[in-house]
């Protein structure tokens, strides 16, 4: 089933009954890790994610990233054929075509799910796109919605925007689409991003996921800003596990986003060890309650295929009443449950069975 139904009844700064957990997975760099990646994956996938999203990678768009990326892609859908599992698809180093023929390939091997997004630019340093006219995320909306309706008519909804999952004839078919939302711009740039968000919207999407941010107040605003200019996308938070510098520091380069002097500060003052994986996590669980109390729909965390961060991170919110195990359906939030728990001593327990980076 499509993962827009997942998100039918949001409503914006209304906290949600059921919010979502979903995981960003990332296809091996390094084929002789292949088998470790894949062990991380199941582990990750253990913890009945509502669904699972397959990158390119940070670097752009090669037939080779793009074939590893399908490769867990299927291997998702047919291991685990009930885990709705979303494709990532890009402008950058993709032909028109090219694209109209992987959409129709991926919806032909039961895939009926995608991200639609600009992409970044590749390694080199080339900023040039495929001579193929699609130049922003809202075309490939577009284009997506298009293959769809050709190879799944029954699948396409009649609502606002001509989608919409539960007004379609046959909602098994419905193909849904998401699209990134940015909540660390400012000023003109938050605008222009608010203006991109509002076009993808009328094109057809269903929801967004963010870029990473750090701030909390980020992610409320951009939702209320978005929201009073007519925005009804569910906006899902993606939230990068706040663990490892080296990975903050990457990030920064990739996106833009500085890493803020408090949680530079948790590297500084706290040596590797309990303490400092204690500090990181109380970082990343209180972005992400903080974000789930202004009413987030969910949570999309950026896993780089580790799992021991993303449980760690899970057993807490599940502990603090945000989530329930995963067994169970996600239940009502209890909104005094985040502070009936003593924060410090349910992260000290969680840090006493941290495992190393990468396990």
């Amino acid at each position: 089933m499509s993962t827009a139904f997942h998100y039918t009844d949001y409503r914006a700064g209304r906290r949600s009954s059921h919010p979502t957990v979903s995981f960003e997975l990332y296809p091996p760099r390094n084929p002789k890790r292949s088998s470790s990646i894949w062990a991380g994956v199941e582990r990750l996938i253990a913890q009945a994610p509502h669904y699972v999203s397959v990158t390119y990678g940070a670097a752009g768009s090669t037939v080779d990233t793009r074939d590893r990326s399908v490769q867990v892609l299927m291997h998702v859908h047919d291991k685990h054929p009930e885990l709705p599992a979303v494709a990532h698809l890009t402008c950058y180093g993709t032909s028109q075509g090219e694209l109209v023929l992987i959409v129709r390939l991926l919806l032909r091997a039961g895939v009926r799910d995608f991200l639609a997004i600009r992409g970044d630019p590749p390694a080199d340093g080339s900023e040039k796109l495929a001579d193929n006219g699609l130049t922003r995320a809202v075309q490939l909306v577009r284009l997506i919605r298009a293959v769809a309706a050709d190879e799944l008519p029954d699948g396409v909804g009649t609502g606002p925007n001509g989608s919409g999952p539960s007004t379609a004839k046959n909602p098994r078919d419905y193909v849904s689409v998401a699209v990134a939302a940015y909540p660390a711009s400012r000023g003109m740039e938050r605008q222009n991003d608010i203006d991109a968000l509002l076009d993808k919207q009328a094109a057809g999407a269903d929801y967004a996921i963010t870029q990473v941010f750090y701030d909390p107040d980020d992610y409320s605003t951009l939702v209320k800003d978005y929201t009073a200019q007519g925005g009804t996308l569910p906006i899902v938070p993606g939230i990068l596990p706040l663990h490892d510098l080296k990975r903050l520091r990457a990030m920064e380069r990739l996106a833009g986003i500085p890493v803020p002097e408090r949680l530079l500060r948790i590297f500084e003052d706290n040596p590797p060890g309990p303490a400092r994986v204690r500090a990181s996590l109380q970082a990343t669980t209180h972005l992400i309650a903080d974000c789930l109390k202004a009413g987030a729909p969910g949570v999309h965390l950026y896993t780089f295929n580790r799992p021991r961060p993303t449980l760690d991170i899970l057993e807490y919110l599940k502990a603090a009443g945000f989530l329930t195990p995963a067994e169970e359906t996600y239940r009502q939030l209890d909104p005094g449950a985040y502070h009936k728990l003593d924060l410090d001593t349910e992260l000290a327990a969680l840090s006493m069975h941290h495992m190393p980076p990468g396990v």
